[in-house]
């Protein structure tokens, strides 16, 4: 089916079920296609959209004097569809696309603390990002809301959120954080289980909350790429990328070619130094230190010659609107070849012996379990998502430069549970390896950046598949060319209730392994 022949099925299924969608005169979100709708016709497109199969990426406000945008994306067989309705400050009431999208119930909730948006129909109207530091009745999203906030003092606990309760005889209830025994960040898990068994798992969230999509208003390009690659520290290049992507479109920048592949190879190598730590990591958590040990040391040289080639161990601040801040002479990638042929080798030694430890097999097989029908319908990305039997790659499926120059090759496995987890992790570093050897081959001549002089008025989307899997990031800029919104949408909004489905009929001492398995982004996720 191509591309028209589904968006116009799409469009007439939406007709005759009376949701009228009508086409926006330009495509100003291209390469994604944009459609408005009316406020009463927004829960029934969701509907529709369920029903012919499309995947539900997002939703995101836009606040002016007197009303807000909300558009919310769909992804059909890595082509984009953007939906678009107003809802008016007086009045900021709508359906909920939750019923029809589970995935869509945190990112409803966040709009409804940021922006005091109300759905008529989610089924759970909890507060979600809403913090002590600022009042029931003020909103930190609408534009009479100060960037310094409200508070001068020190913000109050934030400790009567209203967890679900378990009741039944044998049934205790396990809290956990959410400040933690190691370095990660913040996080609370309200376990209920009987015995060991775990029933239920509820997580809050939001304690790493830093006020990006605040703090974004008012910054010139450069500035916001730098505040996007702070979003999620260890997914520093490909936030920057998408958030960059999206400026250039508004802007209407075209990047050289050589930047492009040099932003692929950054972002390669930001996923196999990520993979490569959490294998060591998920070992760890079931006493293999060994294993730990050597992905850890591998981790290591990554991000040494990341310091040493780029300028930056997490390849934090290389990508630039336009460009990029790094590029590689003859020698530096000769460098590179030897590094991975290097790394190749060691993995291919080291990947066997996973299969070789009995204890890690008992550990990890079966271990988690993510059903597929439950990853689809959260709408799981990445690594995730993939074990469970969601085959989608941006690269590959989505097909952006430089990637549409080459065959990307995916990872999909069906098991669902830690072990397929580490299969996908370990396929991945494979494949990225053998992408970063044809895009050092095939690295064009050029410029590694391109002049950004024209401020004007405009908007732009960003799909950039991280190493946690899909990201997208939507910029709106005004006539100066100052950021008015910025949004990014991490895979980790639907990776964290996974891990509330993956946990069920698990013991509580498998929580670490599960948790690890899945490394959601808290500050991904903590705008």
């Amino acid at each position: 089916m191509s591309d028209f022949d589904w968006l116009n099925e799409l469009v007439a299924r939406m007709h005759s079920e009376q949701v009228m969608l009508q086409a926006t005169p330009a495509q100003t979100l291209a390469p994604a296609h944009t459609f408005a709708l009316d406020v009463e016709d927004w829960g029934n497109a969701a509907r529709v959209a369920a029903d012919f199969g499309c995947r539900w990426a997002g939703v995101w406000g836009d606040a002016g004097d007197e009303d807000i945008v909300l558009r919310a994306c769909f992804v059909y067989q890595g082509d984009y569809l953007i939906l678009r309705t107003t809802v008016p400050l007086s009045q900021p009431v709508l359906p909920s696309h939750t019923p029809y999208y589970p995935g869509a119930d945190r990112l409803e909730r966040h709009l409804q603390d940021m922006f005091g948006i109300a759905f008529s129909d989610h089924p759970d109207p909890r507060r979600w990002t809403r913090h002590k530091a600022w009042p029931d009745d003020r909103y930190p999203l609408r534009q009479d809301f100060p960037v310094q906030g409200l508070k001068p003092k020190r913000t109050p606990a934030d400790a009567d959120y209203a967890f679900t309760p378990v009741l039944g005889n044998g049934v205790f209830e396990i809290p956990v954080g959410p400040v933690h025994a190691g370095i990660i960040e913040p996080g609370h898990f309200r376990f209920h289980v009987v015995g060991e068994e775990v029933l239920r798992l509820e997580e809050r969230l939001g304690y790493a909350h830093k006020g990006i999509e605040k703090i974004a208003e008012g910054r010139d390009a450069k500035a916001l790429a730098r505040l996007a690659a702070r979003v999620s520290g260890d997914c520093t290049v490909a936030h920057t990328w998408a958030a960059c992507m999206a400026l250039e479109r508004a802007l209407k920048i075209q990047v050289p070619p050589r930047a492009l592949s040099l932003r692929a190879i950054l972002a390669e190598r930001e996923r196999i130094a990520n993979h490569l730590g959490d294998i060591g990591a998920i070992c760890n958590d079931v006493g293999l230190a060994f294993m730990q040990m050597q992905f850890g040391r591998l981790r290591e040289d990554c991000q040494r010659s990341h310091q040493m080639l780029f300028g930056h161990r997490l390849l934090m601040d290389r990508i630039l609107p336009g460009g990029v801040a790094c590029d590689l002479d003859a020698d530096s990638i000769a460098q590179l070849h030897a590094q991975h042929a290097m790394l190749t080798q060691a993995v291919q030694g080291l990947l066997p012996l996973l299969d070789d430890y009995p204890s890690l097999e008992d550990r990890l097989l079966g271990t988690g379990f993510l059903q597929p029908e439950t990853a689809k319908r959260l709408g799981v990305l990445g690594y995730v998502g993939k074990a469970s039997g969601q085959d989608y790659d941006a690269r590959r499926d989505h097909a952006y430069a430089p990637y549409d120059q080459f065959r990307v090759e995916s990872a999909c496995l069906s098991a669902g549970d830690v072990a397929a987890r580490v299969q996908v992790r370990a396929q991945e570093i494979e494949q990225s390896l053998s992408l970063l050897q044809q895009l050092l081959d095939n690295l064009p001549a050029g410029s590694r950046q391109a002049e950004v002089t024209t401020m004007t008025a405009g908007e732009g989307i960003g799909i950039v598949e991280g190493w946690r899997g899909e990201i997208i990031s939507y910029v709106r800029l005004d006539q100066d060319g100052k950021v008015q919104r910025y949004f990014a949408r991490d895979p980790s909004w639907f990776s964290w209730p996974a891990l509330e489905q993956l946990i069920h009929d698990n013991i509580v001492a498998d929580f670490p392994v599960c948790n690890k398995s899945v490394n959601g982004s808290y500050s991904g996720h903590d705008l």
